[in-house]
């Protein structure tokens, strides 16, 4: 029997880096991605406010719970959804760094523990749905049909896609998943859900030069604020975690992918803030007044 997810407690946020990439395709380098986006995102050379005026930098706000270490493979999975749930029972609303996309997998099989339905926004130049890729069916690109085969959520919207093929078009067909991909994108196109959300963000579905610090890169995408702005007009009654996967360090150039990481890891904060009316609950609990 599933428990409620106790995002009624004044916890905030809770940061936490996976750093796996062991199932990457063509690169390797996205398990260095966590403490560089953490990095830039606590940088002097910024502030920790959000663009709709929170204060990151208060703890009751974004608790940093650090990187998880020893990601192999099997353990690194189990270690994924064990942190997840531990957030959980705190209250804490995870917003967590990749890593890989593989990652997704296990976090949302811990959300699916703990919340009885909701669903996926998903921004990608990638639909990672494929059955198994290189023969490993714990790819990075496989995060998303192992998702919707368990059933773990009933609404997939994948957004950004610019590289969907005749598999992957067949497994959206057969779970149902909403495919907008970016020749059928156009701006203002909002984002409403009337159960909660999570949302999972690929930096690689920004266009090349706004972050080239990724694996795969694939022209056509996002500009930072194209995509800044979608994730600011989302409507949703709860948002029950977010990641932001798919960094490898290893491309960037001057930094510029991992302050383009921490700028969304912010306004995905600020926006939890926003619809959790989490700044809210903690003025509530620490005044003890309605």
């Amino acid at each position: 029997m599933k428990t409620s997810i106790p995002l009624q407690a004044p916890a905030g946020i809770g940061l936490v880096g996976f750093p796996l990439d062991r199932n990457s395709s063509f690169l390797r380098g996205a398990a260095n991605g966590p403490p560089l986006i953490r990095e830039a995102l606590f940088s002097d050379s910024i502030n920790r406010w959000t663009e709709n005026c929170f204060d990151l930098s208060n703890p009751a706000l974004l608790r940093d719970l650090g990187d998880i270490p020893d990601m192999d493979k099997l353990k690194g999975f189990k270690a994924i959804e064990r942190t997840i749930r531990d957030m959980l029972e705190q209250g804490l609303v995870p917003v967590s760094l990749g890593g890989d996309h593989s990652v997704t997998y296990p976090i949302v099989r811990a959300l699916h523990a703990a919340v009885s339905e909701f669903c996926i926004l998903h921004f990608d130049a990638h639909p990672d749905l494929y059955d198994e890729f290189q023969n490993n069916p714990l790819s990075h690109a496989c995060p998303f049909a192992r998702i919707m085969e368990e059933k773990l959520t009933g609404t997939l919207v994948q957004v950004g896609i610019r590289t969907l093929n005749g598999h992957q078009k067949e497994q959206a067909e057969k779970f149902g998943v909403t495919v907008i991909q970016m020749k059928d994108w156009r701006p203002g196109q909002g984002f409403e859900f009337k159960i909660p959300l999570y949302i999972s963000v690929d930096v690689d579905v920004l266009d090349p030069a706004f972050a080239p610090g990724v694996s795969h890169h694939e022209p056509g995408g996002f500009s930072s604020r194209q995509l800044i702005e979608m994730i600011q007009n989302i409507r949703a009654p709860l948002i029950i975690g977010a990641d932001v996967v798919e960094f490898n360090p290893l491309r960037d150039l001057s930094g510029i992918t991992a302050m383009a990481c921490a700028k969304i890891v912010k306004e995905l904060a600020g926006k939890i803030v926003e619809i959790n009316r989490l700044e809210k609950k903690i003025k509530t609990e620490s005044t003890g007044l309605e």
